[in-house]
């Protein structure tokens, strides 16, 4: 792994642990998520800025770890991004709840490893 995917996955990984302290303190129940707009807004950058980071990371370490769907995480920054206003809130839960922690868990492998 090269230097700068190192940082990048390092700085994806401290995003997912964000997320993680953020429903520690606001409480881990979709329904207070969905009424709670700081809540929302903190979780949702960090999603947001997990998927401008897979958009730094190189082309030859995406390819190394095809089990992560960087496709699909920078598909959601974009949603994010240019589509806000119709974003699913459960969804996004259902993200934060079980595909957060795997990504963390992924990255935490894959910087153990290298």
């Amino acid at each position: 792994m090269n230097p700068r995917d190192r940082i990048v996955l390092q700085k994806i990984k401290q995003y997912c642990i964000d997320i993680e302290k953020l429903v520690e303190r606001f409480g881990n129940d979709l329904e207070v998520y969905e009424s709670d707009f700081a809540y929302q807004y903190a979780c949702n950058m960090c999603i947001l800025q997990i998927g401008e980071l897979v958009g730094q990371l190189s082309d030859q370490f995406k390819e190394s770890f095809p089990d992560v769907p960087w496709h699909l995480i920078k598909g959601m920054r974009n949603l994010f991004a240019h589509d806000y206003g119709n974003i699913d809130l459960e969804i996004v839960w259902e993200t934060i709840q079980t595909n957060i922690p795997e990504l963390e868990q992924k990255c935490g492998e894959i910087l153990a490893r290298e």
